[in-house]
């Protein structure tokens, strides 16, 4: 069974957010986020799929999850596609 490590993105009113995980069904746990029934920290926003890698184990795909959480570089890339905007206010 094939796994999934995804990259979540949405704007809220404190700015663009990112969101990181694991999962075996991308659409399904994408709506599960969506209908609020997902992690917490993803409650109360509409949330799209900004990137997803597959892996043949949970094991890779929980590895791999963990490295893409703690790659501050990675979140900030994808913040700036979803319109990220400097300390100026200009979008960087």
């Amino acid at each position: 069974m094939s796994c999934f490590v995804y990259v979540l993105g949405c704007i809220s009113a404190a700015g663009p957010r990112t969101y990181v995980g694991w999962t075996n069904d991308l659409e399904k746990r994408l709506a599960k986020h969506n209908s609020g029934a997902g992690a917490k920290s993803t409650r109360g926003r509409v949330w799209v799929m900004l990137y997803a890698e597959r892996y043949e184990t949970k094991q890779e795909a929980m590895s791999r999850e963990w490295h893409l959480k703690r790659d501050a570089t990675l979140r900030q890339q994808l913040r700036l596609c979803l319109g990220a905007k400097d300390e100026t206010g200009n979008e960087k």
